[in-house]
């Protein structure tokens, strides 16, 4: 088995540190965790590691050799492959030429594309996975989220035949993916850890760290607060290691009424969802929930204006729902979609743009910097936004920070109704308490919101009522009242729905 030794590994922006001299121990046949708040430096270390980022100072030592690290190439070399969170794809070409990318293609007779034997590689590569249901002739732009994973996940898979690959690096890999998703990772994992190779495993899933994991590191404020067996430790310690503080209660607890109806739908029908009739008041919660794909983001949608009702009736504050986007942040709907990177930001636009975007009309004709720096600002303070001011580009934040970004653009329109779809998606421990504390402050002030979520946990914990789509239809609806038993009947319905699968 192997052995790897990433030690005094430093990185500083600008004068400030963003890992400060950590070392981290990996052996081969076991999975490492690595766990940290948003900006605790977890990202910085991946990207060392990588060779994309220069360290200030990094020694590498594998079985007792120096190796060098200067840049990915190097990195390739060393037999480490990398799978990051964020699913950077070319939509435009097949799943089996993105799975192949960066590699030289097969060829037949030393010219032509060989496409049934990059096919062939693609799906061998599909199989180890046990995801044999995706099509490697599909547009990769096409897939579900969780499937596009898979797709990344198989791509460093292909990237490791033919030269050995000792550490396999996975970044948030289940942020995307349903539980059966997940599951078919963990027994990926299991056999590469079987077969000699280190994992490190960087994730916010408490739950999956300790199903999964041998050890796990937790970084925080860019230094290494611990390393321990995983038997050895519990989920109270490693949150109290990332946060510097005890988390007793999970989720803030509701502090205000809930006051009259603010939406209302009535028999509705769309293109895709099918059976809608339920409402919302002022202050409240409605959780939506069931499995993957369910239509939980189509019925956000539809209150954006870009769902429409064929049938039934659907009304927002005493008005039909708005018929597009703008009008709909004009009269007070917010939205903050599941993936923040591709449908939410501007990555190389400053805090400041991205806040205000949607608003542009409140500044009159003619730009106003100094008030959109005042609003981003407020705004940034209002959520909890660590940067370092308003110009910075919103792509050198962290996951979590990122999404406070699009919290603070909801927030800067003062809704009455705020839709959020998986809001806590590869965010850490810290960012998921601030996130709840916006939701129940916004609640107290008279604000709707309508929360997607497969974190069963996070609905549970956060909703007044909880709305159930089956396959685009409404399925449940239950109230606050019956919540508090309503676990066991949330975990039954996800489980006759798995097993009708």
């Amino acid at each position: 088995m192997h052995s790897l030794t990433f030690s005094n590994m430093s990185k500083a922006y600008g004068g400030v540190p963003a890992l400060a001299d950590v070392t981290l121990h990996l052996a081969g046949g076991r999975v490492h965790a690595l766990m940290g708040e948003n900006g605790a430096g977890k990202s910085t270390l991946i990207k060392l590691i990588a060779g994309v980022v220069r360290a200030d100072s990094l020694t590498v030592i594998k079985d007792g050799q120096t190796l060098p690290l200067t840049n990915a190439q190097d990195a390739q070399d060393a037999g480490f492959r990398f799978i990051h969170q964020e699913l950077n794809i070319v939509p435009q070409v097949s799943v089996a030429e993105n799975i192949l990318l960066g590699r030289a293609l097969p060829r037949r007779f030393g010219v032509a594309v060989d496409w049934a034997d990059l096919r062939a590689q693609a799906r061998a590569a599909l199989k180890f996975l046990g995801a044999t249901h995706i099509d490697v002739r599909a547009l990769a732009g096409d897939l579900p989220a969780g499937d596009k994973m898979m797709m990344k996940i198989a791509a460093a898979l292909v990237a490791a035949q033919g030269t050995p690959a000792d550490l396999y690096v996975f970044d948030e890999p289940t942020a995307a993916l349903t539980g059966e998703e997940s599951d078919m990772l963990f027994a990926v994992i299991e056999r590469l850890r079987a077969g000699g190779a280190a994992v490190l495993y960087v994730s916010h899933r408490m739950d999956e760290v300790l199903r999964i994991c041998d050890d796990v590191t937790v970084l925080r404020d860019g230094a290494r607060v611990s390393t321990k067996p995983v038997a050895d430790t519990s989920k109270a310690e490693i949150i109290q290691a990332m946060t510097g503080r005890d988390v007793k209660d999970a989720y803030p607890p509701r502090s205000s009424a809930m006051g009259d109806t603010i939406a209302r739908v009535e028999n509705v029908q769309t293109r895709d969802l099918h059976d809608l009739t339920f409402d919302i008041k002022a202050g409240e919660v409605l959780g939506v929930s069931g499995l993957a794909e369910a239509g939980q983001s189509r019925l956000l949608r539809l209150f954006m204006g870009l769902n429409r009702v064929q049938s039934g009736r659907a009304e927002f504050d005493g008005a039909p729902l708005p018929n597009s986007p703008a009008q709909a942040w004009a009269r007070g709907v917010a939205y903050i979609p599941r993936e923040r990177r591709a449908d939410s930001l501007c990555l190389n636009m400053a805090i400041r743009s991205n806040i205000v975007l949607p608003h542009l009309g409140r500044y009159g004709l003619r730009a106003q910097k100094r008030r959109e720096r005042r609003d981003a600002v407020d705004m940034g303070q209002k959520v909890r936004l660590k940067s370092n001011g308003p110009e910075q580009p919103v792509g050198q934040l962290s996951g979590g920070n990122q999404q406070k970004v699009v919290f603070a653009r909801a927030l800067l329109g003062n809704p009455k109704l705020l839709l959020l779809d998986e809001p806590t998606r590869g965010v850490d421990v810290g960012a998921k308490y601030d996130i709840y504390l916006l939701v129940r402050e916004l609640s107290a002030q008279g604000c709707a919101v309508i929360l997607t979520s497969t974190d069963l946990p996070e609905i549970l914990g956060m909703c007044d009522r909880v709305l159930v789509l089956q396959d685009g239809r409404q399925a449940h609806l239950l109230d606050r009242a019956a919540l508090s038993g309503s676990g066991d009947l949330l975990t039954r319905f996800y489980s006759a729905e798995q097993g009708g699968q």
